[in-house]
This record gives structure tokens, sequence and C-alpha cells, in this order.
């Protein structure tokens, strides 16, 4: 799978969060996508893209139904504290236009541990793009000294769920309770 990687060269960037670092990666149908941390810039996209995901997506990823995501939402999405926080996201080209098509996320929850979320759209998956994201992520909260990282998901998240396993996670129902379950992983 043909990869390309640009370094870290500007550290004031990095300490706004505008990391340089980005990937162009190859899905199991042959399109490429572009992989790269979050930027101020996308925030029309990651609204546009949070609003054409379908009900049941918008449910597994923020546990809740809305047809307008709420502005204190998009801002909390928006404000990213790195190296406490990243933001994957992953774009195409779309009749000339960058378009968002999945990102993943870690927040720092306790020492050494994150909590991640992944969301991918909906005509976007079953082409491997979850995992992409997910690798990057895991490579990324490595880097910045996270030993574990953890998600608390609907136990009926089939697609999370089967994710989380190929990429090597532990998943248990927390004591007593099937209607959730949680993913973790040692870093």
């Amino acid at each position: 799978m043909p990869t390309t990687h640009t370094s870290l060269t500007d550290l004031s960037a990095l300490n706004q969060g505008a990391i340089g670092e980005h990937w162009i990666e190859a899905l199991k149908d042959g399109s490429h996508v572009l992989i790269r941390a979050l930027q101020e810039q996308d925030r029309e996209r990651e609204f546009s893209f949070i609003k054409r995901l379908s009900a049941e997506s918008r449910r597994a990823r923020f546990s809740s139904s809305f047809n307008e995501p709420p502005l204190p939402l998009m801002e909390q999405l928006m404000n990213v504290q790195y190296p406490l926080q990243m933001a994957y996201v992953a774009l195409v080209h779309d009749n000339g236009e960058l378009r968002e098509i999945g990102v993943a996320r870690y927040a720092k929850t306790e020492d050494q541990c994150c909590e991640f979320a992944v969301v991918v759209a909906d005509d976007w998956q079953q082409k491997g793009l979850g995992r992409l994201l997910m690798v990057h992520l895991m490579d990324a909260a490595r880097r910045n000294g996270f030993t574990r990282m953890a998600a608390t998901d609907e136990a009926t998240n089939y697609h999370l769920h089967r994710l989380v396993k190929k990429l090597g996670f532990d998943s248990h129902y927390p004591s007593g309770e099937f209607s959730e379950i949680v993913h973790q992983c040692q870093l």
C-alpha cells in the first residue's frame, strides 16, 4: 500500500495543533484518501460531514440523535488540544473540492490513557478507512506518551466492535451491564 509521509517541520504550528504530517493512503477499492490532522480550515467540512452521516452513524458516534449538530458540539470537536487530544481527518477530492469522509480522535481521560472515537461516512464504510484512521491515531497516542486507549460504546455498534478486534483491542461488558461495551488496548 503506497504511503507518503511528511514529518513535522514547524514547532509553532505543532503547538497550535496544526500538525504537518499527512499520508496518502490506498483503500481496499483502490481509491486514495488524504489523512491529516484536523485544522481550523476544516470547520465547515467537519460540520458538513456530520450532517451527511446517517442517523444510525450519528447515533453510533455521538450516542444521541440530532438533525443539526449543536454549535457547542462543533466548537468542542474543533478545539483540539495537541498532544492531550488528537484528531485525524480523511479527505477526498469530490468535484474539485476536498470532502471529509472520516475522522478519528483521542482525548486524554486519565494518566497515560486516552479515549478514542472513529466514524466513517456511510458510503465509504467497508473499504478499510476506519482501520487506517485508527492505526495513525494509535501511533500518535503512543508517540505522545499514552500507554492505553479505550472507549465505551453501545453494545449494538457491531462495526466498531469488528474494527477494534482486528486492531488488537479487548472488549468486555461493564459489570452486569449489557447495553454498553468497553474496548481497550495496550499501546
